[in-house]
Parts: structure tokens; sequence; C-alpha cells
């Protein structure tokens, strides 16, 4: 949906107001409201026809849309805030043990 604030919309009734008249504007803004109502309904309409007929494989195919619709409000401070100030889960790093004096210190190959 689109979110449009006060000092838009009013932007948008403005120009609205000088391309179409004073006369015509009326009946635009309801054949605007009535094809919005419509494309509602045939929504509506056809997301519960979908739901009828898939039965509970309906919400598995709505699934991945509700994971990107939860993406798009990922807000990454609050979740790095979460990770490091939340102590429902174990952070502690872990510390390398140091080795015996007999023994050889291990060596990462790759990162040499």
């Amino acid at each position: 949906m689109v979110n449009l604030s006060l000092e838009h919309m009013l932007i948008l009734l403005l120009a609205a107001l000088f391309i179409l008249g004073p006369d015509r504007l009326p009946g635009a803004a309801r054949t605007i409201g009535r094809t919005i109502r419509k494309v509602r309904e045939y929504a509506t309409t056809t997301r519960d026809q979908l739901k009828s007929e898939m039965g509970p494989e309906f919400d598995e195919l709505r699934r991945p849309l509700q994971d990107l619709a939860a993406l798009r409000s990922f807000n990454p401070r609050s979740a790095v805030t979460n990770y490091l100030f939340d102590d429902t889960t174990a952070k502690t790093p872990t510390v390398p043990q140091p080795t015996a004096p007999s023994e050889r210190a291990p060596v990462d190959l790759e990162a040499t």
C-alpha cells in the first residue's frame, strides 16, 4: 500500500484540480473510488477461492510471501541491539585453550 503524507495528498489534490477542473474532479474521484473498491473485491474473492480450493497448501504457498514481508520491516539497528543485549541466547565467545609446552600450535593452512 502506498503511504502518502497529508502534504503529498494535498499537492495531488491541487494538481488534479488544475488538470481536471472543478467540474470533472468529483466524477473522477467517484470513478477512482469505485475502481479501487472493485479491485479489492476481486482480490478478496480470488484469495478466498484459492484458499477453499487449495486447502492447507494455500498456507504453504503464502509462507514465502510472509517471509518477504517480514524482511521489508527488518531493522538492522534493532537486530544488532537485540543480539548484543538480549540475555535469552548464549553468546559467550569460545576462547581457545593454550597448548601444552610439548604440543605444537595449530596451523590453518588456508589462512596462510
